[in-house]
């Protein structure tokens, strides 16, 4: 293929994103999605329900089923599973929070040195605090959000629980299914500290049979994480308690493995630090400390990591993605050792680990 028409399959690429987009929100705007919520239907009921032409609404209903939003059985149209999946998490398609983006790539970032002009226009402590209110609204909100959308992180999951070497498989007779089996009947104590919907500890308690989790949240997400303990059997080892992770004190020296999935580094520097520091107390002697979040690494971003680069940015007041050196610098100067680093090859977003020790 010659760069001329790499650079037009590109133009068109560009444009038809831009063309999806606007029929994804026209078809909320003009009723179509909310009709088939309600069920499938013809095209002749949807055209006099919604007072379009035949032709045009064949037309939008035919772009809608090249895009993956609807499907056609016969004489009816009725939403994918996409499209649901869409209507139940994500049914602004995201637009909240996109549509601050251009005042944050504007705003001062809030660690910025503060100007002698900007000192002298100060509007008061109440300002500040209604700064401060609006920087927690978005940061749950966040958090909220990831709670709800995290288990499609699941095969990631099952990769990272994998990667820790969690629950080694065994064949225990010729032609069986392998079984997991724990290689200590010892419990092994895992809190998940700000655990959403759990995904990502509940992969690493179905690989170990030992591990006993604690998960930490707040209550809109214990709701996500009881549930997705209780569909994969864990119920038994998981207890569930009311927290948030800036404000949780880890009683010292109890767990064998802390996981922080997806929350760090929507945190400001020195809330990092605090988090770390209390990880480290509350881990016993050789436990180890498991960060799952998005870093920058010496490779070009891909449009996944970018965008969640600046939803990251947009959704917090503080929070960015750091790169490998100083995440690891990081933990290391928290006291941990060890540190290692790997991506997680299943993750859509480019989510990576990283594991530190305590010694």
């Amino acid at each position: 293929m010659s760069t001329q028409d790499r650079t037009l399959d590109h133009y068109q690429e560009l444009m038809t994103i831009n063309a999806t987009s606007h029929i994804l929100r026209v078809s909320r705007q003009v009723g179509l999605i909310g009709q088939l919520s309600e069920g499938q239907k013809t095209l002749e009921a949807l055209s006099a329900n919604l007072g379009i032409p035949l032709r045009r609404m064949s037309t939008m209903l035919h772009c809608m089923i090249s895009i993956g939003m609807v499907e056609q059985y016969q004489e009816d149209f009725a939403l994918s599973s996409t499209a649901r999946l869409l209507c139940q998490y994500d049914a602004d398609l995201g637009d909240a929070t996109w549509e601050q983006l251009a005042d944050t790539l504007r705003e001062k970032p809030s660690d910025a040195p503060e100007s002698s002009e900007d000192a002298g226009q100060d509007a008061g402590q109440d300002a500040g605090q209604d700064a401060g209110q609006d920087a927690g609204q978005r940061l749950r909100a966040r958090f909220d959000s990831i709670a709800a959308t995290q288990w499609v992180h699941t095969p990631a999951a099952m990769q990272a629980a994998e990667i820790l070497d969690l629950g080694p498989r065994e064949i225990t007779a010729e032609n069986e299914e392998p079984t997991v089996t724990s290689a200590s009947s010892t419990p092994i104590e895992l809190l998940d500290l700000g655990c959403g919907s759990a995904v990502w500890s509940c992969a690493m308690g179905f690989r170990e049979p030992a591990i006993q989790i604690t998960a930490i949240d707040s209550e809109a997400a214990l709701v996500a994480a009881d549930a997705t303990a209780t569909s994969i059997g864990l119920k038994d080892r998981f207890q569930a308690r009311v927290g948030e992770v800036l404000t949780t004190e880890i009683p010292e020296d109890t767990y064998d493995m802390i996981v922080i999935a997806q929350r760090l580094h929507s945190f400001a520097p020195e809330q990092i630090n605090t988090v770390l520091a209390s990880a480290l107390a509350g881990l016993r002697s050789g436990g180890r400390l498991i960060v799952i979040d998005s870093f920058g690494g010496p490779h070009r971003p891909t449009l996944a990591e970018s965008l969640e680069a600046l939803r990251i940015e947009v959704q917090t007041d503080a929070g960015e993605v750091p790169d490998l050196a100083a995440a690891e610098a990081c933990l290391k100067n928290a006291g941990f050792i060890d540190v290692q680093f790997t991506y997680i090859a299943a993750s859509r977003i480019g989510l990576g680990m990283m594991i530190g020790n305590k010694s």
